[in-house]
């Protein structure tokens, strides 16, 4: 976590509103949600200078606001058109909405896949093809977490609305890593977390755009206007808009920086013979900066990422959310990557706060591991 996290977590628990109900209307109440509706307008001002504050819905984590946006925004558009009852998600997206599909389909939808090219983007004229008056929903991801490719979403969500469908995008991996408005970008609903950007685990947001259908998934009170009941966790809201604030004034030095970085890392790993980009020409693609996403052949992920920790470096074989599997990722597979090179997939990520001497050590490490 961000400094400026923990020290907001530790004012709050210093202070008399630490505990208070929010939605109270007794004194403490009412100043607990001076202080919540304070870091709502904080972190509406880090997605967009026209976004206002009503118009984010704090959440348990990424993976609540993904599971609400997919399936409360497609109910709520199929509420207000019975023909919509059709859902396209990319096949690269994060379990996160991928293993809410059979949900959908339990509520009465139908649900497309549309696949990525080799490089791992997803082209305008592929979601074309699946598009039609009875889709309700299109929810394709602002950049991947495992190859850290960015996707055209502002083409995206123009072609999704020029069907009349609604566009969600999951921006938990590039938020406040690269630079976006949400008005450019044109989506309806984006999905943020705060563990990405060195808030809390367990803090999360969706921006909903004014007068977009959503059926609530969470029932039970009237917090955040109706729409996901629960009180609120101040404290760890505060430190959420608290990693935000600190992160939004430096996000294009910072992107500037990460970039070189991660090109040079790319250059020092993809020398071997036995390794590859995931991407293919890592220099053609739009990429996140600070991760870095390769395959070796002869060597499974999990035998990396062990070795690779006994050398004081903390890697991942892809998804972090799913380290237990052995299986191939699905985003590599959905990219048409073989299964056997997929299974030696390398996941490489750092953020603002790096060392670089340390990506240099863990590239000595790497080599003396390859060799």
């Amino acid at each position: 976590m961000r400094p400026e996290a923990v020290a907001a977590q530790a004012a709050y628990d210093a202070s008399p509103i630490a505990g208070a109900n929010p939605n109270s209307l007794h004194r403490l109440g009412r100043e607990a949600a001076l202080a919540l509706e304070g870091a709502r307008r904080d972190l509406a001002r880090t997605l967009g200078a026209r976004v206002r504050a009503s118009e984010v819905i704090f959440t348990a984590g990424g993976t609540e606001s993904d599971q609400l946006a997919l399936l409360g925004i497609a109910e709520g558009a199929r509420e207000r058109d019975r023909a919509r009852t059709r859902v396209v998600v990319s096949a690269i997206e994060h379990d996160a909405i991928l293993d809410n599909l059979p949900l959908l389909r339990a509520a009465g939808f139908s649900v497309d896949l549309v696949k990525p090219t080799a490089a791992g983007r997803i082209e305008p004229e592929a979601l074309e093809g699946l598009l039609g008056p009875d889709v309700a929903l299109v929810s394709i991801m602002l950049a991947n977490n495992e190859t850290g490719v960015v996707q055209p979403i502002s083409e995206l969500a123009r072609v999704a609305h020029a069907h009349g469908a609604l566009f969600h995008t999951d921006a938990i991996q590039g938020y406040l890593h690269i630079p976006f408005d949400v008005a450019d970008l044109g989506v309806d609903a984006l999905s943020i977390a705060g563990h990405k950007i060195g808030g809390p685990v367990c803090t999360g947001a969706l921006y909903l755009k004014t007068r977009t259908p959503l059926r609530p998934r969470v029932f039970g009170g009237g917090q955040e206007s109706g729409r996901r009941a629960g009180t609120q966790d101040v404290r760890s809201v505060l430190a959420l808009a608290a990693a935000a604030c600190a992160v939004y004034p430096h996000i294009e030095e910072d992107r500037a920086r990460l970039s070189a970085l991660s090109d040079s890392l790319y250059e020092r790993l993809c020398a071997h013979s036995r390794v590859q980009a995931t991407m293919g020409d890592w220099r053609a693609v739009d990429r996140l900066p600070g991760i870095v996403s390769v395959t070796v052949d002869g060597i499974d992920s999990e035998e990396l990422v062990l070795h690779l920790d006994a050398a004081g470096f903390e890697v991942s074989g892809g998804s972090a959310c799913s380290s237990g599997s052995l299986d191939a990722s699905h985003v590599l597979s959905a990219m048409g990557i073989a299964r056997e090179r997929a299974l030696g997939s390398l996941r490489v990520s750092f953020d603002d706060r790096v060392d670089p001497d340390d990506l240099t050590r863990f590239a000595d490490a790497f080599d003396e591991l390859i060799g």
